[in-house]
């Protein structure tokens, strides 16, 4: 079963302009890293005592590629550091997991080639990144793409407005996977596309995919269309990995895990993330530390009384 925590490295995954309007200090893309390396080495014992025990590492602009030094930003680690906090995280009993969000909603790390998706230069970065970073982490068991909100709707404050759709967003997330698998590592998404394109999703998406559906309420209704998502998925054979957080309220990841355990079937539930949508920064210690604190709760409750 796994029990995962979703940490940023990177974090220049929302916006690509400057926008005070909206009062969210780390929206935009920044030119430096933001990330607090005391914060991090303390979240790496809290979570391993708290029974974490796989670490997905969202890498966006927080590595010196080699192949791509130009997505660096000030402050990005280099391949060399990032093998040493790898290690680290393994001794701790940790599985870490590497995600770069290829949603051209979440994709501003990747600098002007935001700008160039789905063309042939997208494609050599996407495939130089995967490759590169495959290796950076020793061949892990899986790798999350992201793919989420790709919609007019999400990209309303956006400068520039990149938008996939019908065969185009399949065509880029089958090239993703299949550089993925080409690796040996299997392909994690996120499933929000399901909500609004059930024909389709069920139709073309690979049973292999790992499908990390979210709600991020307390209701857990079975007819709002994001809950709903985890009983159909289920009917149509997905693994699953549920994903709760603490962005809205503090009962969300106790509520999913009870949830999941009740319409998600042993063989399909392959184990449960917590996200805080918030950068490894000083300023949201405590967020992160309720975060893994009901991580824990949860597990205890569900899985070990």
């Amino acid at each position: 079963m796994i029990w995962g925590y979703l940490i940023h490295l990177g974090y220049n995954m929302w916006l690509d302009r400057e926008a005070p309007e909206l009062g969210r200090p780390n929206i935009t893309a920044s030119p430096y890293l933001r990330f607090d390396e005391t914060l991090w080495n303390d979240l790496l014992e809290d979570v391993a005592k708290a029974g974490v025990n796989v670490l997905v590492i969202d890498l966006g602009e927080g590595v010196n590629y080699a192949l791509h030094p130009e997505l660096a930003v000030e402050g990005s680690w280099s391949t060399e550091k990032l093998r040493k906090e790898l290690a680290k995280i393994r001794e701790y009993g940790l599985e870490p997991i590497p995600k770069l969000n290829f949603s051209a909603t979440h994709d501003a790390w990747l600098g002007e080639y935001s700008r160039m998706v789905s063309t042939p230069t997208y494609y050599k970065v996407c495939r130089d990144l995967i490759r590169e970073v495959v290796d950076l982490f020793d061949n892990p068991r899986f790798f999350h793409l992201g793919m989420d909100e790709e919609s007019a709707e999400h990209q309303r404050h956006h400068a520039y407005v990149v938008i996939r759709q019908y065969d185009q967003w399949w065509d880029d997330l089958l090239f993703l996977v299949n550089e993925v698998e080409q690796q040996g590592a299997r392909a994690w998404i996120w499933s929000d596309y399901v909500w609004n394109n059930p024909d389709a999703f069920f139709e073309r998406m690979p049973r292999s995919v790992i499908q990390s559906n979210w709600y991020y309420g307390s209701k857990f209704d079975r007819t709002d269309t994001p809950v709903k998502a985890y009983i159909e998925l289920e009917k149509h054979g997905f693994q699953q990995i549920p994903t709760g957080s603490n962005w809205s309220c503090d009962n969300n990841f106790e509520g999913t895990v009870q949830f999941a355990k009740q319409h998600i079937s042993p063989q399909n539930l392959l184990g449960f993330l917590q996200t805080v949508w918030h950068p490894t920064l000083e300023i949201y210690r405590q967020k992160h530390l309720d975060a893994i604190r009901q991580l824990a709760q949860a597990k205890e409750k569900h899985y070990c009384s």
